[in-house]
């Protein structure tokens, strides 16, 4: 009987095909044998009491200008699929908390949702590190200017980002003494009305801003160290940074060891942690990325691994 897998994600003709994590999952799962269904977000709903979806059946080829044919629309039940890729980019909103509402409808049923979704609210990508302190440089989360001004003052030298963003989007380098202090308070909070995290900078962030890729709570042994382009201090790969793999550390090891069984007893299948210097600054659960820029410097096959832990879940 053939598998059937659907995947929630931004349309897939806004992806890029030879970087996309996504992607390589769906060529993965294809290989295996699974038939394929495509699903945004705004296609699930709840109807005669079960989670359905609006979706297309899926065929994707590793080619770089013709990568995926999509079939007429239909509606299915999402029980009706074996297993759900929750791979929807932030912004991790109430849309997005709805969303997940809805999957835990049909993983209750038995479909395996990756990730599980009651762990995809309770993990933000920012606040879930303060569960593992010791992993972490010292850091504040608050709404309060002057609470994020005394720990500036402390520190001197911090970065301050929001609590829901991803790519490096509205990440500020703030110094003690900045005349812009101020307005990027008063940008990030909304003048107290949202939660920022200020983190004592890391000036090994010039070495790269690794990301390690767990599944089932047990580390990839290579990073891809994502390093700042001339004059930026953000390595993401979206602000401009180049990604140069590199083995894990004897550190970067102890970091997998403090955090991975957590992430598996919480149903957390596939994660990416990202390390500066010796310091855990965020877990991405929503749709953590470098699998295809690993596979390729290191011959691996990620999603090879990730489809045998999902197939054993």
């Amino acid at each position: 009987m053939t598998k059937k897998l659907a995947v929630v994600m931004d349309h897939i003709s806004t992806i890029k095909p030879y970087k996309d994590s996504t992607f390589a999952m769906l060529l993965e799962a294809q290989t295996r044998g699974y038939e394929l269904h495509h699903v945004t977000m705004d296609q699930l709903a709840f109807s005669d009491n079960q989670a359905i979806a609006l979706n297309q059946k899926l065929t994707v080829t590793d080619n770089l200008d013709d990568w995926f044919q999509l079939e007429a629309v239909t509606t299915t039940p999402l029980t009706d699929f074996d297993v759900i890729l929750m791979r929807k980019d932030p912004p991790f909103d109430m849309e997005y908390i709805y969303a997940t509402y809805l999957l835990e409808h049909a993983q209750q049923q038995g479909t395996v949702i990756v990730n599980h979704p009651q762990s995809l609210r309770d993990a933000n990508e920012k606040m879930y590190t303060t569960w593992f302190p010791e992993c972490c440089p010292p850091l504040l989360i608050s709404r309060q200017a002057s609470q994020i001004k005394a720990f500036l003052e402390q520190y001197k030298d911090t970065v301050i980002k929001p609590l829901g963003g991803m790519g490096g989007e509205s990440i500020f380098h703030l110094k003690a003494g900045d005349g812009n202090t101020n307005v990027i308070l008063e940008t990030l909070t909304e003048h107290g009305k949202t939660f920022a995290m200020v983190q004592k900078f890391v000036p090994e962030i010039s070495a790269g801003d690794k990301r390690i890729l767990l599944i089932n709570g047990e580390p990839i042994p290579y990073a891809l160290a994502r390093i700042p382009a001339d004059g930026e201090f953000r390595g993401n790969i979206a602000a401009g940074g180049r990604g140069v793999g590199q083995p894990l550390t004897e550190r970067d090891y102890w970091i997998c060891e403090q955090v991975g069984p957590t992430l598996k007893e919480k149903g957390l299948i596939f994660v990416g942690i990202d390390v500066i210097g010796d310091y855990l600054t965020e877990i991405n659960v929503t749709s953590p990325t470098c699998i295809r820029e690993l596979d390729k410097q290191f011959d691996l096959n990620i999603s090879g691994t990730l489809f045998n832990a999902i197939e054993h879940s």
